[in-house]
């Protein structure tokens, strides 16, 4: 933390996001906390989604665009017999063709195991973050203009269906909401598969609960995980309108924060394969020079005498690693 003299803080938080705020809220609660800009995050969560951000403060940004690529595991409940404009609970309710009976957890295991695993191909929802034309889809959504989006492979791993549970919707008609367990690439949409499951049965479903339970190795009953809670107030803008404003706020003090810190080198361990060099090589490649050696994948070089972390590194020819991106010496 910079206040007082204090040395910034390097490393990623693990918060477990709450209900009802963006990711970008969470990184905006961890940048007042720790009183740094350099902030941000792995991966975002829906508003109505909870569970696992990784928030990365100081060099530790520059790991996040590894972290984001990681699997992701989550666990959710689809409702059966309604659908919604956004294929979750925050959407509203579209009318759709009702089956003649809603599905029973054996028929959606049955076509889970058939449809739902390996490489899929996936249209994301119009309300999703994806850029089109360099503007969000969700923002030409909800301006009102057709969104057309691509179908895309991702890849599911696990895909567990739980029991079923008869309930009532508000609007009186029969449900069935079901527990799901899912593992899956980056860039899979868990709503879009409650989505096309309810199509596979004609009943249309959507996400009522969303909790994302592991990114990578970051889980959500990681010891340093930092809760999260949602605060709202409501105040009259300019225009006279009542308007409600929901934030996030840490269940930590500003103090406490470096407690949960995930440092640099245990971060690094977590997210990618490692590389000991030596103290030369070090300085070497903090230069921007190769040294010789080989890695399968990119990789994280660290002094492993005293976790000094140096660099990310890639294979530059068949005996030489090269620098993608540096960081300065542990002081």
């Amino acid at each position: 933390m910079k206040d007082g003299g204090a040395q910034p803080l390097n490393g990623l938080f693990i918060v477990d996001k709450p209900q009802g705020v963006t990711s970008h809220d969470v990184v905006g609660a961890v940048r007042a906390a720790v009183h740094m800009r350099r902030v941000g995050h792995a991966g975002t969560l829906d508003p109505m989604a909870t569970g696992v951000l990784v928030v990365g403060v100081g060099n530790a940004t520059r790991l996040l665009n590894v972290i984001v690529d990681h699997t992701k595991t989550y666990a959710a409940t689809i409702r059966f017999g309604q659908r919604t404009t956004t294929d979750d609970a925050d959407g509203e309710i579209v009318e759709a063709p009702r089956a003649s009976s809603l599905p029973s957890p054996e028929m959606i295991c049955d076509v889970v195991s058939r449809e739902f695993h390996g490489t899929i191909e996936q249209v994301p929802n119009a309300y999703s973050a994806i850029k089109v034309h360099g503007r969000r889809a969700y923002d030409l959504a909800r301006a009102g203009e057709q969104v057309e989006l691509q179908a895309r492979p991702v890849t599911i791993l696990r895909f567990d269906v739980g029991e079923g549970r008869q309930a009532a919707a508000a609007n009186g008609g029969a449900v069935l909401d079901v527990d799901v367990t899912v593992t899956c690439s980056a860039g899979t949409y868990i709503r879009a598969l409650a989505r096309d499951l309810g199509a596979a049965f004609g009943c249309g479903a959507h996400l009522t609960r969303l909790r994302r339970i592991a990114v990578g190795a970051f889980t959500v009953d990681d010891p340093h995980v930092v809760a999260a809670h949602t605060e709202t107030r409501e105040f009259t803008n300019r225009d006279g309108e009542e308007v409600t404003h929901a934030r996030a706020v840490l269940d930590v003090s500003a103090d406490g924060m470096a407690a949960h810190l995930i440092t640099m080198a245990d971060a690094v361990r977590e997210a990618m394969p490692t590389l000991a060099v030596s103290r030369d090589e070090a300085r070497d490649l903090r230069y921007g020079r190769w040294i010789k050696g080989r890695v399968g994948a990119a990789s994280a070089a660290i002094v492993e005498e005293d976790g000094d972390v140096v660099a990310i590194v890639e294979q530059a020819n068949a005996d030489a690693i090269r620098p993608t991106a540096v960081f300065p010496a542990a002081r």
